[in-house]
Protein backbone atom coordinates (compact mmCIF):
# COMPACT_ATOMS: atom_id res chain seq x y z
CA UNK A 1 0.00 0.00 0.00
CA UNK A 2 1.27 3.48 -0.93
CA UNK A 3 1.65 5.99 1.88
CA UNK A 4 -0.76 8.78 0.91
CA UNK A 5 0.42 11.04 3.78
CA UNK A 6 4.22 10.94 3.82
CA UNK A 7 6.10 12.89 6.50
CA UNK A 8 8.39 14.32 3.82
CA UNK A 9 9.30 13.91 0.16
CA UNK A 10 12.29 14.82 -1.99
CA UNK A 11 12.38 17.32 -4.81
CA UNK A 12 13.26 15.59 -8.09
CA UNK A 13 15.70 18.36 -8.98
CA UNK A 14 17.70 19.28 -5.87
CA UNK A 15 16.94 16.05 -3.94
CA UNK A 16 16.35 18.05 -0.73
CA UNK A 17 13.76 16.74 1.69
CA UNK A 18 10.58 18.82 1.95
CA UNK A 19 8.61 18.27 5.18
CA UNK A 20 4.87 17.69 5.07
CA UNK A 21 2.83 19.38 7.77
CA UNK A 22 -0.80 18.39 8.40
CA UNK A 23 -3.08 17.90 5.39
CA UNK A 24 -0.99 18.50 2.30
CA UNK A 25 -2.03 18.82 -1.34
CA UNK A 26 0.26 19.86 -4.17
CA UNK A 27 -1.34 22.66 -6.18
CA UNK A 28 -0.44 23.28 -9.81
CA UNK A 29 1.75 26.28 -8.94
CA UNK A 30 3.55 24.72 -5.95
CA UNK A 31 7.36 25.09 -6.08
CA UNK A 32 10.27 23.59 -4.20
CA UNK A 33 11.27 26.01 -1.42
CA UNK A 34 14.97 25.30 -2.11
CA UNK A 35 15.36 25.37 -5.91
CA UNK A 36 11.99 26.81 -7.08
CA UNK A 37 11.31 23.92 -9.48
CA UNK A 38 7.68 22.95 -10.02
CA UNK A 39 6.37 20.18 -7.76
CA UNK A 40 3.13 19.48 -9.68
CA UNK A 41 4.97 18.02 -12.65
CA UNK A 42 5.42 14.59 -14.20
CA UNK A 43 8.82 14.11 -12.55
CA UNK A 44 7.14 14.27 -9.11
CA UNK A 45 4.26 11.93 -10.00
CA UNK A 46 4.11 8.27 -8.99
CA UNK A 47 3.06 7.37 -12.56
CA UNK A 48 6.22 8.87 -14.13
CA UNK A 49 8.60 6.33 -15.65
CA UNK A 50 11.06 7.28 -18.41
CA UNK A 51 11.12 3.67 -19.61
CA UNK A 52 7.46 3.45 -20.70
CA UNK A 53 5.45 4.97 -23.56
CA UNK A 54 4.82 8.69 -22.99
CA UNK A 55 6.88 8.28 -19.78
CA UNK A 56 3.65 7.66 -17.84
CA UNK A 57 2.03 4.52 -16.43
CA UNK A 58 -1.40 6.20 -16.42
CA UNK A 59 -2.78 5.30 -19.85
CA UNK A 60 -5.66 7.82 -19.71
CA UNK A 61 -3.47 10.83 -18.96
CA UNK A 62 -3.00 13.45 -21.66
CA UNK A 63 0.50 13.72 -23.11
CA UNK A 64 2.75 16.25 -21.38
CA UNK A 65 5.81 17.25 -23.39
CA UNK A 66 7.90 18.97 -20.70
CA UNK A 67 7.98 16.59 -17.74
CA UNK A 68 9.55 19.21 -15.45
CA UNK A 69 6.93 21.97 -15.88
CA UNK A 70 3.73 22.36 -13.91
CA UNK A 71 0.68 20.85 -15.61
CA UNK A 72 -3.05 20.27 -15.22
CA UNK A 73 -2.93 16.46 -15.08
CA UNK A 74 -5.88 15.09 -13.06
CA UNK A 75 -4.03 11.83 -12.40
CA UNK A 76 -1.14 13.43 -10.50
CA UNK A 77 -0.21 11.59 -7.29
CA UNK A 78 2.84 12.81 -5.41
CA UNK A 79 5.76 10.40 -5.30
CA UNK A 80 8.80 10.80 -3.07
CA UNK A 81 10.72 12.25 -6.05
CA UNK A 82 13.91 10.33 -5.36
CA UNK A 83 13.43 7.40 -7.74
CA UNK A 84 12.41 9.16 -10.93
CA UNK A 85 15.72 9.05 -12.77
CA UNK A 86 18.19 11.79 -13.69
CA UNK A 87 17.14 15.40 -14.36
CA UNK A 88 17.03 16.89 -17.83
CA UNK A 89 20.17 18.91 -17.05
CA UNK A 90 22.05 15.77 -15.98
CA UNK A 91 21.06 13.98 -19.19
CA UNK A 92 22.13 16.92 -21.36
CA UNK A 93 25.50 17.25 -19.61
CA UNK A 94 26.07 13.48 -20.00
CA UNK A 95 25.28 13.70 -23.72
CA UNK A 96 27.57 16.73 -24.09
CA UNK A 97 30.39 14.86 -22.36
CA UNK A 98 29.81 11.81 -24.55
CA UNK A 99 29.96 13.83 -27.76
CA UNK A 100 32.59 16.27 -26.40
CA UNK A 101 30.43 19.28 -27.17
Amino acid sequence: MINQNPQSFKCYSCQKSIPVLGQFKITRTEECPYCSKSLHCCRMCKFFDPKVYNECHETNADRVVDKEKDNFCDYFILSDGSTNGPSKEALISSADALFKK
